[in-house]
């Protein structure tokens, strides 16, 4: 099965993610949050650094869930950053 390529803005809300996951591990580590999740620390760091914009479901809630994150919260942070990364590409095209 191919995969599709991912759009602009999937991979901008991929970045986005993995930086409200950054900002919300805080001084903890990519261990100790990957375990809390049930992930391992290379999914976490993949996640973080956008190598992996678009992961599963389970995975980002179990990463919310360890992180005191809501699912609302995420989906409309990273929706509304991608957008806006998109709207300012189109104005300046």
């Amino acid at each position: 099965m191919v995969r599709t390529p991912l759009t602009p803005w999937e991979r901008r809300r991929g970045e986005c993610f993995g930086a409200l996951l950054r900002e919300a591990r805080g001084d903890r580590s990519m261990v100790e949050v990957a375990a809390a999740a049930g992930v391992s620390a290379e999914t976490l760091r993949k996640i973080e650094t956008g190598r992996a914009p678009t992961p599963a479901f389970f995975t980002v809630a179990a990463l919310a869930g360890a992180l005191g994150l809501s699912l609302d919260v995420l989906v409309t942070a990273c929706a509304e950053e991608a957008e806006a990364a998109q709207d300012a590409a189109a104005l300046s095209a």
